[in-house]
This record gives structure tokens, C-alpha cells and sequence, in this order.
């Protein structure tokens, strides 16, 4: 029997308890477990559960609220006894996978400090925010077949570019390869098309949080996006992080949201608070060049999905949708490369190197962590990836 040892400080104490998908060298099939301290408790052993025998999250996920109260509350007791050796795994030890199988991704453009700077930056005689912006969560649908989990590398994505003095567009490797912190919601129980979800019913479907980078190629993205908005610039690659930070860990971490003025339509209005307490970090190959606060965002993710759904849009188990780039006033705290160095034109030190966009062999790595309950902080883990060369290719 273990008893895993918990340090006051870590960020994955009682308070937190993120499940993922994991695998081991002696049993290489994924199944969930929790990660407790530096320890990955299999949870179809610790349990006796089949539920979590399962390579993803979403049949546990498709039961529903009161199996996840319920299982979060066993867990709790069970980690402050003695545990069965085959059911504990160190962190080291084991192989960790995409937590979930994604449905449908839905990406959201909720800062008004990003969206703003971009404004200001493509549209610089014109008013900063889109006439719609504060009136409605903006998103696009992006690709769901791409989005993978931390530690996967990313290779360089081709496409059409036309920069302003070209005469035509031409083809070939993103030379304006980017960033995008965000955090991903995932949607734990679906509902029916025809039907809409409330933001007061989010944590009914809501299953949890994880950081997300969307990968962007700015170079594709701006040839391309008009009139209908983003696809090839975005969908060759979405990393989440491998741990899923359940919404009931996040209690202590909920804050209003900034004041929403024009009041938005009926429909985004809620009660509750679902603005959050997260402070985020991106460090590029090694340096800790931004330092982006999800509190100022503007739009919650609760109005985000009441949005999504609005219009009688059906939701699955499994959808995951992403709050947009988190940007705080600050330069500092800009959490994207085209807005940390205005486009290029400002470029930011890499270890001592002036850098704008991302070069192959870069490694961007984004860790959270937010406050929990009586004074402790819980983490989110980490989005890794690594810029591998294009594979070239098609002309």
C-alpha cells in the first residue's frame, strides 16, 4: 500500500485533482487517472471503475455533474488513506495522451486588450474594436482532427502569403509562425439541437479547464481571412495540455468579469460569476518573455457557450472551445508575438537574440496556475511544442 505524500506547496494537492489519459511501459493501454502530487493515481484500479478503464474522459465525462461531485468527493477520501501499489504511477514514469476525444473546437476572440492591439495595429486611422465586438463573443470553428496534446511538435505549415508589396501571392513554409495562450473549456455533457444552454447552466456542462496554444501562421491568416475568417492559419495545429482541471477546482479562482458595458442581450446575462483568477507564463526557449492574466477577459466562458448554443447549435461530450488570446494592459502581458512585437516591428530578447516570430527548432512552453481553497494555488501542468521544418511538398 501507498500513502502519497502531498508538500504544502504543490500545485496538485486535494484542492485540484486534474485527470488526464495516461499509459505505463507495463500496461501501454491508456486508461484515466488523477494526478495527485507528483503521483498519477489510476483511478479503473483505485475505483474499480471500467469508466475510467476508458483511453479518454468522455464516457466519465457524458455521466453527468453528479457523477463528477461524486467521483471528485471518493477520490478526496481515498488519497487521505493508503493506496494499492498498482494503482499509483510517478509522473516520470508514465506516458501521458490526449485526455479527450475532441468533438468539435470552437476558438473566441474574448480579450478586449488583444483585440484591441490588433485593431490598432492593422486598422490604425480606424476604431480599435469591430462594431460587434462588445456586443457578442466573436469566434471561428476550427479543426478538430488537429488539435493534439503538449509535448507533440508542430511542424511548420505551408500555405498561400501575400505581403504588400507582392505582386501576386506565393506559396510556401509560414514565415510569421505564432503563439496564442488561451484557455480551453470542454464540454462534458452536450445538448440536444434546437435547444440552447443558459450561463447560469454552465457548470452543468462544463466539464473543465486546460491551457491551449492556437498555433497561428499570421502570414497564411492575413491573405486569407476575408471575408469569412480564419482556416488554413489555424487549423494545422491546437496543443491542450494533458491534465483537465476539473470546473469544480476552479471555485476559489472565480471572479466577476470586467464591466460589460453596453449591457450584453438577455441571452449572455447570468448570475453568477464566471470570470476567472488565472495568471499564465510562456517561455520561449527557456526565457520568460509574457506574463498574460485571464481576469481581464472580457467575455466568460460561460457566455461563450450560451453563445455557441444560441442560434439551436447541438454541443457533444467532448467539444472543446478556447477563449482567445489572453492579454493583459501591460506589453508584458500580451500573449501573442504579433502583438508583443507590434507586428514585428518591436522585437523581443530571446536569450540575448532579438526575435519576432517563431524559427525552426523553438520550443514554446505555457504553464498556469490559479488560486484554490484556504490559501493554496493549483496548476494547469504545461502546453509544450516544438517547431519542426515544413515538410514541403505541394506547390
Amino acid at each position: 500500500m501507498t500513502r502519497i505524500a502531498i508538500p504544502a506547496d504543490s500545485f496538485f494537492g486535494s484542492e485540484n485533482l486534474p485527470y488526464g489519459s495516461f499509459s505505463t511501459k507495463d500496461n501501454p493501454l491508456p486508461r484515466v487517472g488523477v494526478r495527485v502530487a507528483d503521483s498519477v493515481v489510476d483511478l479503473s484500479v483505485a475505483l474499480g471503475d471500467d469508466v475510467f478503464a476508458q483511453p479518454t474522459l468522455n464516457p466519465f465525462m457524458a455521466q453527468g455533474r453528479a457523477a463528477w461531485d461524486k467521483t471528485r468527493s471518493r477520490i478526496k477520501e481515498l488519497i487521505a488513506e493508503d493506496i494499492p501499489d498498482a494503482a499509483v504511477h510517478a509522473v516520470s514514469d508514465v506516458t501521458l495522451h490526449l485526455p479527450i476525444e475532441v468533438a468539435d473546437y470552437v476558438d473566441f476572440y474574448a480579450s478586449e486588450h488583444h483585440a484591441s492591439n490588433l485593431g490598432r495595429l492593422f486598422r490604425p486611422n480606424a476604431e480599435p474594436l469591430m462594431p460587434n465586438w462588445k456586443h457578442l463573443p466573436v469566434g471561428y470553428h476550427g479543426r478538430s482532427s488537429t488539435v493534439v496534446v503538449t509535448g507533440t511538435d508542430i511542424i511548420r505549415p505551408q500555405g498561400q502569403r501575400k505581403g504588400p508589396n507582392d505582386p501576386a501571392p506565393v506559396f510556401g513554409p509560414s514565415v510569421r509562425l505564432d503563439i496564442e495562450v488561451e484557455l480551453g473549456f470542454i464540454v462534458g455533457v452536450g445538448s440536444r439541437m434546437g435547444e440552447s444552454i443558459s450561463p447560469d447552466e454552465f457548470a452543468e456542462h462544463c466539464f473543465g479547464a486546460v491551457i491551449l496554444n492556437d498555433w497561428s501562421a499570421r502570414d497564411i491568416q492575413a491573405w486569407e481571412y476575408v471575408p469569412l475568417g480564419p482556416n488554413l492559419g489555424k487549423s494545422f495545429a491546437t496543443t491542450i495540455s494533458a491534465w483537465v482541471v476539473p470546473l469544480a477546482a476552479l471555485e476559489a479562482a472565480r471572479v466577476p468579469t470586467p464591466v460589460q458595458d453596453p449591457e450584453p442581450l438577455p441571452y449572455l446575462r447570468g448570475k453568477e460569476n464566471w470570470g476567472l483568477d488565472v495568471d499564465l507564463e510562456v517561455h520561449w526557449n527557456g526565457d520568460t518573455i509574457s506574463r498574460p492574466p485571464y481576469a481581464p477577459m472580457y467575455w466568460s466562458p460561460a457566455q461563450m457557450l450560451a453563445h455557441t448554443t444560441v442560434n439551436g447549435a447541438s454541443t457533444r461530450t467532448g467539444d472543446l472551445f478556447g477563449s482567445g488570446t489572453i492579454s493583459g494592459p501591460e506589453k508584458n502581458q500580451r500573449g501573442a508575438f504579433i502583438e508583443l512585437t507590434w507586428g514585428g516591428a518591436e522585437p523581443v530578447l530571446v536569450n540575448g537574440e532579438e526575435r519576432t516570430f517563431l524559427e525552426d527548432g523553438d520550443e514554446v512552453v505555457i504553464t498556469a496556475t490559479a488560486p484554490g481553497l484556504a490559501g493554496t494555488r493549483i496548476g494547469f501542468g504545461e502546453v509544450a511544442g516544438r517547431i519542426l521544418p515544413s515538410r514541403g511538398g505541394a506547390q
